[in-house]
């Protein structure tokens, strides 16, 4: 078939789905009966990924929630661990949006990747909190003694989490954009997830 390529770069504030959108609907608008659009490069891997997006990350919750019910022996503690995952996505996406990048295949496995970082904060907690419950303590001095004591082992691999991503989030040169993509949402994610997990865990709990 005759074509014609199409080469474009995002203006600033676009994101690659909007764009895709935006093209969408004006190839449906002006294109005659008979004529069609495809994608090639990243935006294809945009396109077929989007579709992959929901079930890879349902997967990924069932398969945490699943390794932490065994661990646990429990159907309970996972849920309260898990309340820490949609805390981090807040994070993760408000940096990437304001930091310039957008949803894209490297944003996504830096989101399915957090999924696993984020959730090791409940585990410490819920994890202290059991064994002191096992030593006869009430529920919430359980909890509150447990978020004070692993306070500081929270904070310091967050701490060494979001310092190792720091260079992927400021890195320039070849390869950059997917490297800064993977970068903005561990460090937004990690962040702000931390902050809002040390409140809402034990509150779960």
């Amino acid at each position: 078939r005759r074509a014609v390529t199409i080469t474009a770069n995002l203006s600033p504030g676009y994101s690659l789905g909007e764009a895709i959108t935006m093209m969408e609907t004006t190839a449906q608008k002006y294109l005659k009966p008979g004529y069609a659009i495809d994608y090639n490069g990243e935006t294809r891997e945009f396109k077929l990924s989007s579709t992959a997006l929901y079930l890879t990350f349902i997967l990924a919750l069932a398969f945490i929630y699943l390794v932490l019910a065994a661990q646990f022996e429990s159907f309970i503690d996972p849920l309260i661990i898990m309340f820490s995952v949609p805390l981090s996505m807040t994070g993760a996406l408000a940096l990437l949006k304001y930091g310039g990048g957008s949803i894209n295949v490297y944003s996504q496995i830096g989101l399915i990747t957090l999924v696993g970082l984020i959730t090791k904060h409940g585990i410490l907690i819920v994890e202290f909190a059991n064994q002191l419950q096992r030593e006869g303590k009430s529920p919430i001095d359980a909890v509150f003694e447990s978020a004070k004591l692993r306070l500081r082992p929270i904070l310091m691999t967050t701490g060494a989490m979001v310092l190792g991503a720091v260079p992927l989030a400021l890195s320039t040169g070849a390869g950059a954009e997917s490297r800064t993509q993977i970068g903005l949402v561990i460090v937004g994610g990690m962040s702000f997830g931390t902050v809002l997990t040390l409140f809402v865990v034990p509150v779960v709990y």
